[in-house]
Parts: structure tokens; sequence; C-alpha cells
């Protein structure tokens, strides 16, 4: 069995797509999945997996949610090792480092739309596409940052989820923790 982890794209933001944490981890149990843990209401999920493959792991997935809850939600699955790849590749240092959003693309983007993403410039607002990988710093923080995820998306026309500096730690701190029972 190996550690995964589960990145949902938009549930339980602003009333939408609500799915209630003990539930989701109810419903990746019943695929299959073992020693489910669930972050935050915001749809992360680190679990254990005999299968391999990251696509079928994201589509069996979404196909449970489809059926559980009856509507659809981009899922992208990753190991730790890329997660703290991400980090050590962050451009950003210290305190600029921890205030930053990491983006997980759901594929590769054309090379000439991430060229094209980076040419745009806001003030105080930094970004950077590497692979798969959008990092950002805004000094206004990512709720008031122009680079927001919908907008990323229709710039390198790829599906995205974005997470936190706290919430990358915490999904690798999960990756060594045993689920509690409570």
């Amino acid at each position: 069995m190996e550690t995964f982890i589960a990145l949902l794209r938009g549930i339980n933001v602003s009333g939408q797509k609500i799915i209630l944490m003990s539930e989701l981890r109810d419903a990746m149990t019943s695929i299959g999945l073992a020693e489910v843990r669930t972050y935050i209401q915001s749809g992360n999920i680190v679990f254990n997996s005999g299968i391999q493959s990251e696509p079928e792991l994201a589509d069996r997935i979404a196909t449970a949610i489809q059926d559980r809850f009856q509507f659809e939600v981009p899922v992208l699955v990753v190991r730790p090792a890329e997660i703290q790849r991400m980090l050590d590749c962050c451009p950003f240092d210290g305190p600029k480092k921890e205030n930053s959003c990491f983006i997980l693309l759901f594929e590769n983007p054309d090379p000439e739309h991430a060229a094209e993403l980076e040419a745009i410039q806001y003030e105080g607002e930094e970004l950077l596409v590497k692979d798969r990988h959008v990092f950002l710093f805004s000094a206004l923080g990512y709720g008031r940052s122009k680079f927001n995820n919908n907008f990323i998306e229709r710039k390198l026309k790829v599906k995205a989820t974005a997470r936190n500096y706290r919430t990358m730690m915490k999904l690798l701190s999960l990756c060594n923790q045993k689920p509690s029972h409570d």
C-alpha cells in the first residue's frame, strides 16, 4: 500500500457542492481506500491504496463522489513526494514562501500559455509556472489576488486547484500519521 493525496476542486465553496468530511471519508473507504484522513472542509484527502495509478485513483474518487453526492468534482491525485518537490522548488523564501499559494495543474500547460500568463504583471504579485505547478505570491493574499484559480485555468486552459503553504505542510504531515478513530 502506498500513500496518496487527493485534492478536490471546488467543494464546500460559497454553499456549493457541500460534502461533510465524515461522509467523504465513508465514501472513500467504500471504494477500497485505506487509512483515509481528511483535512479541513476544502477537499483534501490523504489515503493508502494498492492501486499505483494516480489517474485511475482520481477517476475512482470522482466516480464515487458523483454516485454518492450527485455532482461532479475534479479530482487530482498526487504522491507526497510531488508536494514535497513543489515546496522545495518554490521560488520564494522565508515569509514570502509561507504566504504563497501553490497551484497544482491537472496536466502540463502549453508552454506558450504558461509564458503568456507569466508575462502578466500585477502590482504586489509574483507568479511562476513550472511544469504542472504554479507558484503565486500576492502581497494582498490569495483571496484578493487577481491571479485566482479561475483566471489561471482560463489562461492556461488546464484545470487547477490551489492550496496555501500551511495546507501543503499539513498534508505532508498527515501522510506520516495514522487516522484517528474518534
